[in-house]
């Protein structure tokens, strides 16, 4: 596999990472952090929460960092495979929080929809862009996967992004991330995937 790919890979396993419920004598479930880079100390992060929290992580010494730049709806054409992060309206109407873009390299990674952890009752869904219809309060977009589809309602207040090869030295005091992570036996948080905003981007996934 090649580098590229291998990066490419990291950043799509931290988009579709599920939270699973305890298993008997299993590894523990990976987490999700974001926040802001605090500082950086040779491979520790020290990053501020939503909560205003700070989260110490070490970072593996195989990390994968992955950038998410911010682009338009019209920018993502019919056939593209692609995630978006949903919410249910009180009428069961899936809004959609985020769009973002795979690379054709990832096309079928993540591939379904799960439960998700930006917001209560949220869902991630990965497919294939079938159909984009516009209406009066934005676009509905349908996203075919093997076992069905799903339709997502797009606003104007939906963030569009997509994923892009990545760098270490992205990562920075100030700038935002989304990192997966879990807790080694010797009980220290560390990551070995990370997605990094671009430009002051807060990654939305």
């Amino acid at each position: 596999m090649s580098p590229l790919r291998l990066l490419l890979a990291g950043l799509v396993a931290l988009s579709c990472i599920a939270i699973a419920p305890p298993v008997a004598d299993a590894q523990p479930a990976p987490v999700r952090v974001r926040g802001t880079i605090e500082s950086i100390n040779g491979d520790l992060l020290i990053v501020k929460g939503r909560d205003g929290r700070n989260v110490t992580m070490r970072m593996a010494a195989s990390v994968s960092v992955a950038g998410v730049e911010k682009i338009s709806l019209s920018d993502i054409k019919l056939g593209a495979y692609i995630g978006v992060t949903t919410v249910a309206d009180a009428q069961g109407n899936q809004k959609a929080t985020e769009v973002h873009l795979f690379p054709e390299a990832l096309r079928g990674a993540g591939e379904g929809t799960q439960a998700w952890d930006t917001a209560p009752g949220s869902s991630m869904t990965n497919g294939g862009l079938d159909k984009i219809v516009e209406g009066n309060d934005g676009h509905t977009l349908t996203v075919k996967y093997r076992s069905g589809e799903k339709q997502v309602t797009v606003g104007p207040e939906t963030e569009v992004v997509r994923l892009v090869p990545g760098k270490r030295s992205d990562l920075q005091s100030g700038a935002k991330i989304v990192a997966a992570a879990s807790r080694n036996a010797d009980g220290v948080l560390e990551t070995s995937r990370i997605s990094v905003g671009l430009g002051g981007l807060m990654p939305p996934m």
